[in-house]
This record gives C-alpha cells, structure tokens and sequence, in this order.
C-alpha cells in the first residue's frame, strides 16, 4: 500500500514549477504554446507603446530556432533591487510574480498583469539574451533555463533606448521547435491595428514586413472584410473613454450567414470573449430591439429578436483598455473576468441606436438584415422539430445500428474510430480492442455540410448515426456530460478520397460540434500507404516521402514494395499494429489555434462559391510537381 507522508511532499523553488508543468503556464507544450513564448515577450513591448513610451518594434525569427523582440521604450530596468541586492533585470527574468505592471504609477494600462511572462519565457528557453538600453549605456545579461549564466554586463554608452530579448526554446520542454512565420505575421498585424501610430517590422526567410495602420481597427475591419459584399459602405465606429476604460468598437454586417468577432483587452486577443464581448452583444441586440420596435418594422410569427439573429453577418471589433487590476482566465488570457459589461452594454446601445435613428435608411437596410435571420431561424426550429419527430421511434435507443460498440463505460478509456465503408469496417472490427475501441462506417462521403441548410444536415442518415454514437447533440441542445468516447478518431484512407472524406468529417465537427476539437476529442489517425518488406523486417510509410526515406536507409538490400489500396483490403494484423494499437500508433489531435481563420478556410473551400477553391489551387499549383489523383 503506497505510503503519503511528510517525506513524499515536494517544495518546488524558483522557476522549477514552470519546467514540471508548462502547460498550466502556456497552455500546452505544443505549437501554440511554442508560440505563446514570443506573444509573452511581444506583450511586454506592446505595453511600452500602450503606455506611451515606444512606437516601434522588431520581430526577426533567427537562425537555429531563435527569436529576437526589440522595441525602442524604456528599457529594462538594471538598478539594483533592495531586497534581493540583485539587478532588477535578473529578478524580472528569473522570479515569478515579479515586475512594475502591478504599480500604477509605472504602467497604467498593461496586457501583461500576471508578472510571469518573462520569467515563464526564461524558464522553458534553453538561452535567453536580455539587453536593455537606458541610463545612457547599453547592459546585458544572459540565462539558460530559467538560471543566470552570466552577470549584469554594462556596455558601451548609447543614446538609443529600448529592450531587446533573444531567446532559443528548450528542446527538453518542446518536442518541435518550429516558428510559423505566418502565425508571427497575422500577430505582428493584430497589434498594429490595436495600436494606432504602432509599427511593427518583421523580419522571417529573408523577408521583410511592415505593419502601420493610420486608422486603426477601422482598417482591420476591412481586412476582414475584404470583397465580401457588406450590408453598410463603411464600418460603424465608436471610441468611449474615462478614468478607468476606453472602449473602441468598430462593426459591420455583410450577406453571410458566419459571423467574426475579434475581441481585445490592453492588446491581448481573448479569444473564449469575455465581459466586453457580453456588454457589445447585448448592447447592439438592445439598439436594435429599440429601434425595431420604434419603427414598427417586426412581421408577423417573429415574436422578438435574439442575440444570435444580431449576430448573422456581423464582422466585429471590440477593444477595450483598462486601467488598474484586469482579471483575465488563466496565464493565457483567453477571456476576460473584468466586471465592465455593463458599462460597454451602455455605450454601444446608446451610440448605436442614434445613430440608426439618424441614418434611417440605412437603419431599416441592417434591421431588415437582422428581422430575416429571425425568420431564418424560426423555419430552422420547425425543420428539427419535424425532424426529430419523425425519426423519434427510430433513434428510441439513441444508437445507430451500424456502431459496434465497446464494452468499457470509462469515457476517457473509450475511442470511437469512424472509418469510410464496410470493408473497412470489417477489418477494423478484427483489428479493434473491443473492449475500449468502438466502430462506426460509414457509407462513403458523408453530406457537406458547409452547403447544406440544417434541417436537411441532421436529416442525414450519417450524420444522424455520428450524432447519435457521439452521445452529447447539437446546438442548442448540446449536452458536453452526455459525450460517450474520450477520443473521437477519424480514420479514412491513406489516399485523395480518403483525405476528402476526412475533410468533411472536420468541416462537420467544426460546424456542428465545435466544443469536441477545443476540448481536444477529435483525432485523425494515421493509416500507412505503403508496405516495405526487406527480409525478415517490415516497415510501414504513409506516404511517398517517408517511403524513400526508408528505402534509403535499406542501403541496397532487396525489398518489396505494396500500396494499401485502403482500409479495407489492409490486412487485420496490419492495421491494428499500425494505425489502432495505443502503443504504436500515430494520431494527430485536431486543434483549433484561430477560429476567424479556421471559419474562412472551411467557408472558401467547402462553400457554395467555387472561385475561392479556384484561387486557392492557382496560388499553389505551382508548389506539385505530381498529384495522386
């Protein structure tokens, strides 16, 4: 029987917590939180520039997996700290909960709150440079892994001020150290459009780019926008301020049915909203509530109109700076606690219902916009309600015939394989672990869902048995506790079908079941392509790359090549060696690092609209030399 006593219990010091979890830091050890390590340091300039004292910042991804963040502000501060008799730079960089963010008088507003993101950056960095311009001379320090490997350095003298840090990952924390220069350069932008007079150069491949936007969100509404037809000529814009907040708000509506909301608080994106998302949505639901009603404009059988009708088409920015304590979820800031919805429901219902009052014509061209997503949403209802009752008998047990089930009721032990066809359904019976691994095929490619309404998406007979096998339904009665398998597996063919079949699982997933890839359930697994037996060793390739890399290292020695021709002409042993068994395979976890991204890319190559798959193909033609078609 294990033993807990005073000896089990461990106290760790420093920046020890943040090498044994980093997650609880940066989320995750993978590329977002890979990437997180650069939006820490590039916060830290951004508030320089919040607070008035920079204008410029640079990025430049390095050789070697370094990254470089330099900005002309104050600099660091290297005078000695009183109570260590260290230099204020080393405590920044080594201590958590250190910094001058929690001292008004030194930043009044900050993205930056938690004192952590230096030292965290520090910690998981196998070296970290730190120069800091001020006081008319240039010092420098350096650390390795959260730990000083040098001495405050002080250097030549120099006029200019400002911070840079260059830091490496460590390879120990991340298992693929590999910048997206893309990620850097949508970030680089972000925080251009946040912050007006703001420049932002980045350098990445050779590569030199430059972010400055004169009017601000304004500018990036209509990035967003691009050619999309809009209901409104030019974005709505609204900027409050008073002691404690200003609020910039800048929206539109366009003929589309998704909807794009960026929300920001001090410059940090909250990507899972928050109060300030709450206060803008109700804020414009009640504007338009308002003048609906005045106008008389509502028909008869739409009874009122909901936040979700407000939001059809709506492409939004909402940022807000807050002075003092900003309450945030967690180290990543993905939603903010701070209790100003009220004061944005406020403004934005008052700003904007004027101004529909005084452009009328343009008033009844958005309400109309608004009243025919009620009326949308309405006929919806009444498809699923037919819908449901007449499939009511048939789905009485809530499983489809078809799913072969496991026998574990541990979800979290449990896995759902959705494979293409019966054939390959039959072979991934014989190669399942019946007792946590569950299979269901399906009849080829399932419904796009991308171009079809609701009513007839969930009237589809697969969709309606992944529905059914998945255990939780959708929206709006989307019950997460009911979800049955702890990982969800898409596994389709190692070929162009396969990958479309696939593609229209996660366009599914997406759509109708978005909660399952943020809390990490979606899987796609790796079936191999190829089969190469040399003697008596036999490797498995699942594509043409890794094949030759095989074939290589056999260094002459006789093989024998096969190409799976799918799942279910894949031997039972094969697959199961290769693709279900939990201790060799390969999955990849589907992730979602962007939604407004994410909702483009689904929307330009599964939409109605064939000219965005046209463009997307011209653009990159160019790149294959050969294509399995």
């Amino acid at each position: 029987m294990a033993t807990y006593e005073a000896k089990d219990i461990q106290v760790l010091e420093g920046l020890e917590p943040v090498r044994r979890r980093p997650g609880m830091y940066i989320g995750s050890t993978s590329p977002t939180g890979l990437h997180h390590l650069v939006w820490e340091i590039l916060d830290n300039a951004v508030d320089e520039s919040l607070n008035g004292h920079c204008d410029t910042i640079k990025i430049s991804l390095l050789k070697d997996s370094e990254v470089s963040i330099q900005d002309n502000g104050r600099g660091v501060p290297v005078d000695k700290f009183q109570k260590t008799g260290k230099s204020a730079m080393e405590v920044l960089f080594t201590t958590l909960h250190s910094g001058g963010k929690f001292d008004e008088n030194a930043y009044k507003v900050s993205g930056g709150l938690h004192g952590v993101g230096m030292a965290v950056v520090c910690a998981l960095s196998e070296s970290l440079t730190s120069i800091s311009c001020r006081d008319g001379f240039e010092w420098t320090q350096t650390f390795s892994r959260g730990k000083p490997t040098s001495k405050l350095k002080k250097g030549k003298p120099i006029r200019l001020k400002g911070t840079t840090v260059r830091f490496k990952p460590d390879s120990q924390i991340f298992p693929k150290i590999q910048f997206n220069p893309t990620w850097i350069l949508e970030q680089a932008e972000s925080k251009s459009f946040l912050n007006k007079g703001l420049t932002i150069h980045v350098e990445e491949n050779g590569n030199r780019h430059t972010f400055h936007f004169e009017e601000g969100i304004k500018d990036y509404i209509k990035k967003i926008v691009g050619e999309k037809p809009s209901i409104t000529p030019e974005p709505f814009y609204v900027e409050k301020e008073d002691k404690e907040l200003r609020l910039e708000v800048a929206f539109l509506w366009t003929s589309r049915t998704e909807a794009t909301i960026h929300s920001f608080a001090n410059a940090i994106r909250t990507i899972d909203g928050g109060t300030h998302e709450n206060g803008f949505r109700n804020g414009l639901t009640k504007a338009l509530r308002a003048y609906i009603e005045r106008r008389k404009l509502l028909p008869k059988g739409v009874t009122g109109i909901t936040n979700d009708d407000v939001r059809e088409g709506l492409i939004a920015i909402i940022n807000v700076y807050l002075q003092g304590d900003v309450e945030f979820q967690g180290q990543t800031k993905g939603r903010l606690n701070s209790d100003i919805a009220n004061q944005v429901d406020s403004v934005v219902k008052h700003s904007f219902e004027h101004y529909l009052h005084e452009n009328q014509t343009l008033g009844d061209r958005i309400a109309n916009r608004v009243i025919l997503a009620a009326q949308a949403r309405i006929a919806s209802r009444q498809a699923k309600d037919a819908v449901n009752r007449k499939t009511a008998v048939s789905h009485r047990l809530n499983l489809p015939g078809k799913l072969s089930d496991c026998s574990s009721t541990n979800r979290d032990d449990s896995e759902l394989f959705i494979c293409e066809g019966e054939s390959a359904g039959g072979s991934s019976k014989q190669a399942r672990d019946r007792k946590t691994q569950a299979i269901l095929p399906l009849r080829g490619k399932i419904l796009n869902v991308e171009t079809a309404g609701t009513g007839k998406a969930i009237a589809n007979v697969e969709i309606g048995n992944i529905i059914s096998a998945v255990g939780t339904g959708i929206a709006p009665k989307f019950d997460y506790s009911k979800l049955r398998y702890g990982k969800v597996i898409i596994m389709t063919d190692a070929d162009v079908d396969g990958a479309h079949i696939c593609t229209l699982l996660l366009t599914f997933f997406f759509r109708y079941l978005p909660e399952l890839i943020r809390k990490g359930h979606i899987y796609i697994a790796q079936p191999p392509l190829y089969r190469i037996d040399s003697g008596k060793k036999t490797f498995y390739a699942i594509d043409d790359e890794e094949k030759e890399k095989i074939v290589e290292k056999l260094n002459g020695h006789k093989y024998d090549i096969g190409r799976f021709k799918g799942l279910g002409e894949m031997p039972a042993s094969d697959l199961k060696s290769t693709t279900m068994n939990k201790t060799n395979r390969s999955l990849i976890r589907v992730e979602i690092s962007d939604d407004p991204s994410a909702n483009e890319i689904f929307n330009q190559l599964m939409g109605k609209e064939a000219h965005h798959r046209f463009k997307f193909i011209r653009e990159r033609a160019a790149f294959f030399e050969e294509l399995d078609v």
